[in-house]
């Protein structure tokens, strides 16, 4: 009963979605405030009902009701009961329903939070978000029913996916679903925008909270699937440029273009046209990752396997979008505001600079992650395209950003002189010296001396350019939440560089098959094993092994590390035991084996890998340190920043 509940929910959805759009679009095309006002109260009842459908399905899972189809392909009586709850989106159907459960909050936040938008410009925006939510709702009606039963119910489930019951594959959904969605309010206020033919830095203003909020989501979700990857695949990498990875990073990418590209707007009212073109784009690859990854067209660790049909329902939703926003953008981007002048050497100058940084970066890993697909289609040949491409291309591109993005912030608005560098650019040539003399000297490495200048380049550069600002005398007054908000962000990326380079460059790592009191030694340490246990657990059984890891003859930790085997699944896992240090991380992987042979295990070294996910979350940070801002008025005595 509680499944058909959910399902009719469903149904009231889809047409609360319908007249979420037709309504607001009648009143704000006639000017009657009664229809536009009838958005808001469309968009609270549709995520009412959304939630309703989420909760169905949730307790389909929670009660192990087995004659709900998902819940007996992805659930099992035995589960723990994160899993059970994670297990509702660790699958198409019910990550499809997250996914439009996240559209639905949006469209709730915006009808709470826009009030003081102008009401044809909120009506607009709520009846695209209701178009999109028709898209979605009848995707999940008619090809991916969440609420279908099956007569007989089996006795039990087939259970989560071993790789998926992870706390962190718990979070890691929800919080990319938040960015990923969050962009379809950028989408829909550039659409309706569009309509109106009116984009000034009122709209600019207006579009920023709902971007920052967006970009910050994303940030978290990256990071926290980069985390699960390293520590759960067992393979000891944070990025492996899979395809699921890139099209999750490219509107990040974009997203950050689409900041950046928002601050000009409000300056200067300049970068219309780029503005709307940034925020179309960001929703749009939003759309490209989740068809890749439910269509099958792109091998990745981290697809579904679906039916491609699915995937051409998606692929003609995103054609449609983003083709209908578009072709719109052409009839209308005539009456946009058009000052493209401006000083070169300027912030205005470093940010438009930054986006097409950005927009180049993007560009770029588009390219080697569909070039494959484009090959397959028109020639049949199989490729793939690794980390060597993007090494070579897209490192590069970032090199060129950072430079940018450490003296940007140190120029003016309405112009500067290359005289405001000289010192900075001084300080940092000595300071590069420095760095890559030693990292030569004692790492071995003149490219990781290189990296590293960067990400000092751009963390001094961060630090100036907040001291320009707020002089150390001033430190103890309240600042704005901008000013910490820039800091923490260009802070973050240079710790995130930093941590990257340093992985990348002294990382070390062994694989050796050794018995009980047996040694493997890595980078001065020294890993061994001192034995080999086997058990049961709630839903699987494993072997354990026990490895002390010492340096200098002092012991840093025992680890713990596992290959586990669920026989609902009838697959092995391997668990890796893990000791995180602030500058170095050790792990040990157990591998294959038996007593008499020894057994395989891998021993790795990480300098500063811990680096890349804390400067992750300060980007994060700062985007809701700049949401603050947006919300919390400045004292007087606040000086401008």
């Amino acid at each position: 009963m509680i499944a058909e509940i959910g399902h009719f929910c469903l149904i009231a959805a889809l047409f609360t979605a319908i007249a979420q759009c037709m309504i607001p679009l009648y009143g704000a095309a006639n000017n009657k405030s009664d229809f536009m006002s009838f958005g808001d109260y469309a968009a609270r009842v549709q995520f009412y009902l959304l939630i309703a459908c989420f909760t169905a399905l949730t307790y389909s899972f929670l009660s192990s009701d087995f004659s709900v189809k998902l819940a007996a392909s992805h659930s099992h009586s035995l589960k723990p009961l994160i899993y059970k709850i994670s297990g509702v989106w660790g699958n198409h159907e019910g990550s499809i329903l997250l996914w439009m459960v996240m559209l639905g909050l949006y469209g709730f936040l915006f009808s709470v939070f826009s009030k003081r938008l102008p009401p044809v410009l909120r009506a607009r925006t709520l009846a695209i978000q209701g178009l999109l939510g028709v898209g979605f709702i009848s995707f999940i009606l008619f090809t991916s029913n969440p609420f279908e039963r099956i007569f007989p119910a089996p006795i039990d489930g087939n259970g989560l996916n071993p790789l998926l019951q992870d706390p962190g594959l718990a979070i890691h959904p929800p919080l990319l679903y938040m960015g990923y969605v969050g962009y379809s309010l950028a989408f829909s206020m550039a659409v309706a925008a569009l309509i109106s033919g009116k984009i000034d830095r009122d709209w600019a203003r207006a579009l920023k909270p709902w971007s920052l909020l967006s970009w910050s989501f994303l940030t978290l979700g990256i990071a926290m699937g980069s985390l699960w990857a390293y520590y759960e695949l067992g393979w000891g990498g944070w990025w492996m440029w899979d395809p699921v990875e890139n099209v999750s990073f490219m509107p990040w990418l974009i997203g950050t273009a689409l900041l950046h590209s928002i601050l000009v707007m409000e300056r200067k009212q300049n970068l219309a046209h780029w503005t709307v073109l940034l925020a179309i784009t960001a929703f749009s690859l939003s759309l490209v990752g989740t068809f890749v990854v439910r269509s099958g067209v792109l091998v990745s660790v981290h697809a579904f396997a679906v039916d491609p049909e699915r995937g051409v329902y998606i692929l003609a939703l995103l054609l449609l979008s983003t083709g209908g926003a578009l072709g719109l953008y052409a009839l209308r981007s005539k009456t946009l505001v058009r000052r493209a002048e401006f000083d070169r050497l300027s912030r205005e100058g470093g940010l438009v600079l930054n986006n097409l940084l950005l927009a180049t970066a993007t560009a770029t890993v588009f390219l080697g992650t569909f070039y494959p697909l484009i090959m397959d289609a028109f020639t049949g040949d199989k490729i793939s395209v690794g980390a060597p491409y993007f090494d070579l291309t897209f490192a590069p591109i970032m090199s060129v950003l950072i430079v940018f993005m450490g003296a940007a912030p140190l120029l003016k608005w309405q112009g500067d002189s290359l005289k405001t560098l000289k010192r900075f650019a001084i300080i940092s040539l000595i300071g590069a010296v420095i760095i890559i003399t030693f990292a030569a000297m004692f790492g071995n490495s003149v490219l990781g001396g290189l990296g590293l200048t960067l990400a000092a380049y751009l963390a001094y550069g961060a630090i100036k350019a907040f001291l320009k600002r707020r002089p150390i005398g001033q430190l103890a007054r309240p600042a704005k939440y901008n000013l910490y908000a820039f800091f923490t962000a260009h802070l973050g990326m240079a710790v995130l560089t930093a941590g990257a380079v340093i992985m990348s460059v002294w990382a070390d790592d062994t694989i050796g098959r050794i018995k009980p009191n047996e040694t493997l030694n890595v980078a001065g340490y020294s890993f061994t094993l001192n034995s080999i246990k086997t058990g049961q657990n709630q839903n699987y059984g494993f072997r354990r092994g026990e490895v002390s890891v010492k340096k200098r003859g002092k012991l840093v930790d025992t680890l713990q590390t596992e290959q586990r085997f669920y026989p609902v699944r009838d697959m092995i896992t391997t668990e890796a035991g893990f000791h995180f240090a602030p500058f170095s991380t050790v792990f040990a992987a157990l591998g294959e084996g038996n007593p008499e042979d020894g057994y395989i295990v891998r021993a790795n070294y990480h300098p500063a890998v811990t680096w890349i996910w804390l400067g992750a979350l300060l980007m994060a940070l700062a985007g809701f340190l700049s949401l603050l801002g947006l919300r919390t008025p400045s004292h007087k005595e606040v000086a401008s920043s």
